[in-house]
Parts: C-alpha cells; sequence; structure tokens
C-alpha cells in the first residue's frame, strides 16, 4: 500500500521535500519578460541590421562587416565607461564577431563571414538533441550553471523529463535556423539575406523562448504548491 504524505513526513527525504518547496519557482509574467527583453532586442538585432545595411549601401559589403564589429566594440566599450556589467556571453560574441570578421577580410569573401555562425548554429543543435538522445541534455548543464536551484529540484522526474524535451525544442530550432539561413545565403541578395535571417532567427528564438517559458511554468506549478510541502515530525 502506498505511504500517505503524514506518514512519510518524518523520512529523511522530508525536509529536502520541505526546501525544494521553499525555493520560489514562479517566473515573471510574459509580457514583463518581453518588456524587459526590448532594449537588448533594439541594441543587439535593430540597431545593427540598420546600420548593416546602410553602409552596405553607401560603403559596401567590406564596410558593412567592419560596421558591425565597431558597433559590438562600441556597445562593450559604453557598458564600461558607464561601469554596467559585461556579460561574459557578450564578450564571447564579441570576440567570435573579431574572428568571423578576421577571416572573412583574409578570405576576401562575405561568405564566409555569414558561414561560420552557421555552421555553429548548426553544430549546436546536433549537439543539443544528442546529449537528449544520451540522457544527459545540455540544457540541464546550462540551468545548473545559470539558475541557483537546488539539485533535489534539478533531479526531480518531471523536471528531467523536461530538460530532455526542451533539450531537443532548442536542438531543433537551431537546426531549422541553420538551414533556413544557409537556403537564404545561397539564394537572396545580401542585403535581402541580412533582413530575412535577423527577422527568422530572431522570430524562432522568441517563439522558442515563449514555449520553454511556459513548458517550464506547467512543470513546476505542481512544485510550487504549498500543499505538497512536507514537514519533519
Amino acid at each position: 500500500m502506498t505511504p500517505s504524505l503524514a506518514e512519510t513526513s518524518s523520512s529523511p527525504s522530508a525536509s529536502r521535500s520541505q526546501a525544494v518547496n521553499a525555493v520560489p519557482l514562479d517566473l515573471p509574467p510574459l509580457r514583463t519578460m518581453a518588456w524587459q527583453a526590448l532594449p537588448r532586442l533594439i541594441e543587439g538585432a535593430v540597431i545593427p541590421t540598420v546600420l548593416f545595411l546602410g553602409l552596405l549601401h553607401f560603403g559596401g559589403r567590406w564596410a558593412a562587416i567592419a560596421g558591425a564589429l565597431a558597433w559590438s566594440i562600441l556597445v562593450v566599450a559604453t557598458r564600461l565607461v558607464l561601469r554596467r556589467r559585461v556579460p561574459t556571453i557578450v564578450l564571447l560574441g564579441v570576440g567570435a564577431l573579431a574572428l568571423r570578421t578576421v577571416l572573412a577580410f583574409a578570405a576576401h569573401s562575405s561568405f564566409v563571414y555569414f558561414l561560420q555562425p552557421t555552421v555553429g548554429t548548426a553544430t549546436i543543435g546536433i549537439c543539443l538533441i544528442l546529449s537528449a538522445m544520451a540522457g544527459r541534455p545540455l540544457v540541464l548543464r546550462l540551468a545548473r550553471d545559470f539558475c541557483p536551484l537546488p539539485d533535489d529540484v534539478m533531479a526531480h522526474g518531471h523536471l528531467r523529463r523536461f530538460f530532455l524535451g526542451i533539450s531537443v525544442l532548442w536542438g531543433v530550432v537551431q537546426l531549422l535556423n541553420a538551414s533556413l539561413t544557409l537556403w537564404l545565403l545561397l539564394s537572396q541578395s545580401l542585403g535581402t539575406f541580412v533582413v530575412l535571417r535577423t527577422t527568422m532567427a530572431h522570430t524562432l528564438t522568441i517563439a522558442a523562448i515563449a514555449v520553454s517559458v511556459v513548458w517550464f511554468r506547467r512543470v513546476t506549478r505542481p512544485l510550487a504548491t504549498p500543499a505538497l510541502a512536507t514537514v519533519p515530525a
């Protein structure tokens, strides 16, 4: 016969269960998250795209490529001058962009400039899917790095299945992103490619984030229900 919650409350796992339910798992509303992300979207997508297209029209492709790198360096420099924290991922992104720019100039090919991140995106997608198939989702590792939830929460069965599913979701999104980007790169002019690729990539990303947030809320809602908490006798 399965013991009730009252009968199991004196077990060693009771205190861990109490700790799990003491962790705030609620995420802010999607509207709030979208509003907070708007400045970053403008800074990281809208302005660079407009700048690239403007420089492409008036100065050519190499001026546009150099301008994209200059804008990224300016953003980081501005944050440093204002003594605002520069996320590590932003620094890595600027470093990767600098490497892309150097390789593109060395090969004298804008195709090489845009092909590099496409290959990287496809590689990430494959790794995400393979990690889920192996039962060791990379998304779970990232969550452990960025999300301060205890091991008991991360090891919960529903959350494990969530991270497996979300790894597959993001893997498919990355592969779809890379495939569409490559098709656009091979079939469209450079200006059209930049506009369509930016719109497509951010649309896919926003949709995947929305699905991830809603899915996470559904999975963690039972964990955050006070009625499920157990108190040691």
